[in-house]
């Protein structure tokens, strides 16, 4: 794919990506031939940020919902702060969030410090709080020994395959004016992108209920029925399993940066073999 002359960035094609509804997803863009022949370095990266954000990496961002910038000279946590600084987002205070984090510099966090062993359920961030953040974005200072791959799945395509589900069952999803999903089946929680205008499956229910278990969370309690009935396991079950099939997971390389719309991608976190070391930042 060739890049537009004089543009620090090219779009490339992994064997981990997959089109939904014609849409390569995630974008993926790599440094372009004119960027490579030109040596540049994080300055000259940084710079590139700043001045094709708006024709570049936006409009990939909006159609596909992630894009991965792969290749580029980003090394360590100081120089993905100064990457995030550059995209030029206001940043959203870690104020509410239920992972286990850490400051490292900066803008700058670790992920979810869950241990290894254990998957990271499909979530949007905070989408247990009223503000929760509009753009994430991820960075892989060391790459994982095995695993650890963050899958992510488009929430529009999601919502659209849990529509057919819950016809299959014969329920019924209803819209209301505050643009809160009445509970009629194994459905809840479904908003509305304003600026795509399409209905998104916003919530964390599989991760709700298939984790935070510990002396104040029991799963079975954490999502019910509109009258407060649990959830059958077999339908928790059902919407993992739509989430696995629509997501992708591209192993992560050591520089990996990646930019999620909050609004549009769930993400999750597969087990791994230490070491990985992956650091995120949260923008409105």
């Amino acid at each position: 794919m060739v890049a537009p002359a004089g543009s620090f960035f090219q779009e490339a094609a992994l064997p981990e990506q997959r089109l939904v509804e014609g849409v390569a997803f995630p974008a993926v863009l790599v440094p372009s031939d004119d960027a490579t022949a030109a040596g540049g370095g994080l300055d000259a990266f940084l710079d590139a940020v700043r001045s094709e954000r708006a024709s570049t990496v936006e409009p990939l961002l909006r159609g596909a919902g992630a894009v991965l910038l792969r290749g580029f000279p980003a090394r360590a946590a100081a120089d993905f702060d100064r990457a995030v600084d550059a995209f030029g987002y206001p940043e959203l205070p870690y104020v509410g969030g239920a992972a286990p984090r850490s400051n490292v510099v900066g803008r700058v966090f670790t992920a979810n410090e869950s241990p290894p062993d254990q998957k990271i359920p499909f979530h949007h961030e905070m989408a247990q709080v009223p503000t929760f953040p509009a753009k994430l974005f991820f960075f892989c200072e060391v790459e994982p020994k095995s695993g650890g791959e963050t899958p992510i799945v488009l929430s529009h395509y999601v919502y659209k395959r849990m529509k057919e589900k819950a016809a299959k069952l014969g329920m019924k999803l209803e819209w209301t004016e505050d643009g809160v999903k009445t509970i009629m089946g194994p459905i809840p929680a479904v908003k509305w992108d304003e600026s795509r205008g399409r209905k998104i499956w916003f919530n964390s229910m599989v991760a709700a209920y298939t984790g935070w278990k510990d002396a104040r969370n029991d799963p079975v309690r954490a999502v019910t029925f509109g009258d407060g009935s649990p959830l059958p396991a077999d339908v928790i079950a059902g919407c993992g399993e739509i989430l696995e099939q629509e997501c992708v997971a591209v192993p992560w390389r050591q520089g990996d940066i990646l930019l999620i719309d909050n609004w549009a991608v769930l993400h999750s976190r597969r087990s791994f073999e230490p070491p990985r070391r992956i650091l995120a930042s949260l923008c409105k």
